[in-house]
């Protein structure tokens, strides 16, 4: 099954509430990009799907926002809670290692996905799409599992990092900025040990 497939397969099969990386409110994540972004600033939302982050940044009115996910459904869905206010962001539907011509922006967020990106090559491909994207002086917001985190998710095998680790594979690029250990509770009552890094493009 490709990632697509599998991705569609989860939104059909749960209620968006039910899923393991549901919040009920972004903190986190928007903590972190409002330490960052610049006023009138462009935002990727990187897995965006149909979290809540899209709607406080668009509530915020700060921001251009762009949310990419490879699941259709996940982008109907945030589209139709947003109703009118969806015409005020930018919509794709891709895999990120696949993605082609995403335009350039300040802000790069993704809060889990790149840890399911388990092989060199996915990654490579990632960072290629991060390195056309993102502008100098940029900031990427990453968070993934942390090392004392779940070894997978939804049926599929992860990786996990500590800041150091992303610093590692972000590459002399970048440069850390802050970084913090958050744990996520699922709708299941579970406890996710995540890493957040905010990261600087030089």
């Amino acid at each position: 099954m490709d990632s697509r497939a599998h991705w569609e397969g989860v939104y059909h099969a749960k209620h968006t509430t039910e899923v393991s990386w549901f919040e009920v409110e972004p903190v986190v994540s928007l903590a972190l990009i409002q330490s960052v972004a610049p006023m009138g600033g462009r935002i990727i939302d990187v897995g965006g799907g149909a979290s809540l982050l899209v709607d406080r940044l668009v509530e915020a009115g700060r921001w251009d926002v762009t949310v990419l996910d490879v699941s259709a459904t996940a982008l109907e869905l945030a589209q139709a809670r947003l109703r009118e206010q969806a015409d005020r962001v930018c919509w794709i539907e891709a895999d990120i290692t696949q993605a082609q011509q995403l335009g350039t922006y300040d802000i790069w967020h993704d809060r889990a996905v790149f840890h399911f990106l388990t092989t060199p090559e996915d990654r490579a491909a990632y960072l290629d799409r991060l390195r056309g994207a993102l502008v100098p002086g940029g900031h990427v917001v990453l968070g993934t599992f942390a090392l004392a985190g779940p070894d997978e998710c939804s049926g599929l095998p992860v990786c996990r990092y500590d800041a150091a680790s992303l610093a590692t594979v972000l590459g002399s690029d970048y440069s850390l900025v802050q970084q913090l250990e958050h744990a996520h509770l699922t709708p299941q009552g579970n406890t996710q040990p995540f890493t957040f890094g905010v990261f600087r493009k030089g």
